[in-house]
């Protein structure tokens, strides 16, 4: 007989398991969300995918509840194995337990092998357009579809139809009243709870896939470095949980937007687009995880010490009179989830200028969102959003202005604030902000081309010594 086989929470993909007659181990424990507060509809998913797993496997998988990992493997009594788990701190954990066998990963397309050669090649800085060209080429990605055009900065987002809903059924009755039940035992979450929005098995994942390939894939280019669209979900994928969770798995869904290209069903950015994101991105930082050592996490290049302040890190939108922060906070409150771009310029953005340790904001996206992990969010927060980690993977700090953030579509109309004022009561937070910033951390950032030419701009002492004044008045309030 087979060993069992202990799929994780984002292990839940038939891409886990070997074949038909697989025993399974799943294991719930509420250490898990008593650490540190999750949000609501994060833990809702969790459970909710765990449980229809065990549903669907049926008298194949064993489903326990306990109160650690180790009492559910012990108590099991019998050799297990284990895909190799998405942390540090599960991959330790997991070398520790007898009888254990943990085996390669599963749920992407590099192999760690031919990453880590490929980045002790590179002898220095790892750049993800370096590694996409590389990868493209080693596994014939979009080798017959022709890179595109250059798209004008100032479009329209074309509307896209909504992705089909997720119907809940008993299993996720049971979970809210689990979870309830929790919460008046003294576990605490954040954000609101709400109908599921996100897929909890295979088969929701790949119906929410076939419909953004066949519907919402040829509008996706176009959301590219747009803020405002209504309800941050315009011809999104809404899939990158789905992904984390190990419910799809990467590579047929790019053979699949690569014949959406070819036979033109979507155009080529939106092809490349969503390529670049899934097979490039997202690869990249799986495989930074692991190539990086450790105290990655401990990098802090520019200096940010200051903790993430209570209104932010409990959500709290209805603190904030700037618009865009406010928005923004609200859809991760409600929903647990915003675009990439919405994270990197109004959210990452606010942490890097204010100083915020870049290793809380880190935990903060993780807990926070519907597909936080730790591989995501260290290198995406730690290096690339808060530019902590002397560039080792992003030439640049995503560090920008009211004024950057209104031309890309920020809901700036009506706000308390003005893009383009600096100083006084209209002026915008994230202006002021980003001048303030500029000047702390003048010596760091000059060998940033659009960075050294914004600092030239902006050499009067006096007026810098008002903005610094100003800001450190601000301080962590909400702005």
């Amino acid at each position: 007989m087979s060993r069992w086989r202990w799929l994780l929470a984002d292990q839940l993909g038939p891409h886990f398991l070997d074949d038909d007659a697989q025993r399974v181990l799943l294991v719930e424990t509420r250490s898990l969300f008593a650490h540190r507060p999750l949000h609501r509809q994060k833990a809702h998913l969790t459970l909710s995918a765990l449980r229809h797993r065990a549903a669907e496997l049926g008298d194949r998988a064993r489903l326990v509840r306990a109160d650690t990992f180790r009492e559910a493997l012990t108590a099991l009594g019998e050799p297990v194995e284990v895909v190799h788990p998405p942390s540090r701190a599960a991959l330790a954990f997991a070398r520790t337990v007898d009888g254990l066998t943990v085996l390669p990963p599963r749920g992407f397309v590099t192999d760690r092998a031919d990453f880590a050669a490929w980045a002790d090649r590179r002898r220095g800085q790892l750049r993800m357009a370096d590694f996409y060209r590389y990868a493209r080429g080693r596994h014939g990605v979009l080798r017959d579809l022709p890179a595109p055009g250059r798209r004008p900065r100032n479009r329209t987002p074309v509307e896209a139809p909504p992705p089909p809903p997720i119907v809940e059924d008993d299993i996720d009755a049971q979970v809210r009243r689990d979870l309830d039940r929790w919460q008046a035992e003294g576990i605490r979450f954040v954000g609101r709870d709400a109908p599921r929005r996100y897929p909890a098995t295979h088969a929701e994942a790949q119906a929410r896939l076939t419909h953004f390939l066949d519907h919402r894939l040829p509008a996706y280019a176009d959301t590219e470095g747009v803020l405002g669209d209504g309800d941050g979900r315009l011809a999104h994928s809404m899939l990158s949980s789905s992904f984390n969770s190990g419910l799809l798995h990467p590579e047929p869904a790019i053979r699949a937007a690569e014949r959406a290209g070819r036979t033109g069903a979507a155009p080529a950015a939106a092809v490349h687009r969503f390529v670049r994101g899934l097979f490039g991105w997202r690869e990249f930082l799986w495989q930074l995880y692991w190539y990086f050592e450790p105290r990655y996490r401990g990098t802090g290049w520019l200096g940010a010490t200051r903790p993430l302040p209570e209104w932010f890190d409990r959500l709290d939108a209805d603190a904030v009179e700037a618009r865009c922060l406010a928005d923004v906070l609200a859809g991760v409150r409600d929903t647990g989830w915003a675009h990439q771009t919405a994270r990197l310029t109004v959210l990452g953005n606010y942490g890097l200028q204010r100083g915020w340790r870049p290793a809380e904001l880190a935990d903060w996206f993780r807990r926070s969102f519907v597909d936080g992990t730790d591989w995501v969010m260290n290198a995406t927060v730690i290096g690339m959003s808060q530019y902590a980690d002397l560039a080792r993977i992003d030439s640049h700090p995503w560090a920008f202005d009211g004024a950057h953030l209104d031309r890309a579509g920020a809901p700036c109309g009506g706000c308390r604030y003005v893009p383009k004022v600096t100083l006084g009561d209209d002026a915008c937070p994230y202006t002021g902000g980003f001048e303030a910033f500029l000047h702390r951390n003048r010596e760091r950032l000059a060998a940033d081309p659009r960075l050294a030419a914004e600092l030239a701009e902006r050499t009067d002492p006096q007026r810098r010594d008002a903005v610094l004044a100003q800001e450190e008045k601000r301080g962590d309030e909400a702005p």
